[in-house]
């Protein structure tokens, strides 16, 4: 059975997201991908697979070589996403800030 993969999910692990990094500006294979980390390489495979499932990677290939490569574009949904919410936050501190403030107004 196929489970399906969330971005969230992918990107809650903080080895994804140095993954991600590494990946945002160059193209690399599994090898390399694996040297910047203190894991097995099929570790690092594991995560690469739930990237792509999740099109958070593109893989190319290069002869008998994938290349991997960050796609920004899912990461740009959730930035969208997030967007909402920190601004409807923003506005509530803003709103809690201001009755603070009128508060120690009242006080002094």
């Amino acid at each position: 059975m196929y489970m399906q993969r969330d971005v969230f999910q992918a990107i809650a692990d903080p080895t994804r997201r140095e993954i991600i990094d590494l990946l945002a500006g160059q193209s690399l294979p599994v090898k390399d991908v694996a040297s910047n980390f203190e894991m097995s390489r099929p570790a690092v495979s594991k995560h690469l697979k739930i990237l792509d499932e999740c099109g958070l990677v593109v893989i190319r290939k290069k002869g008998r070589k994938r290349l991997y490569r960050s796609d920004p574009r899912k990461l740009q949904e959730v930035a969208e996403w997030t967007a909402r919410y920190r601004r409807f936050w923003s506005q509530k501190l803003d709103a809690l800030e201001a009755a603070l403030a009128e508060e120690d107004n009242q006080n002094e």
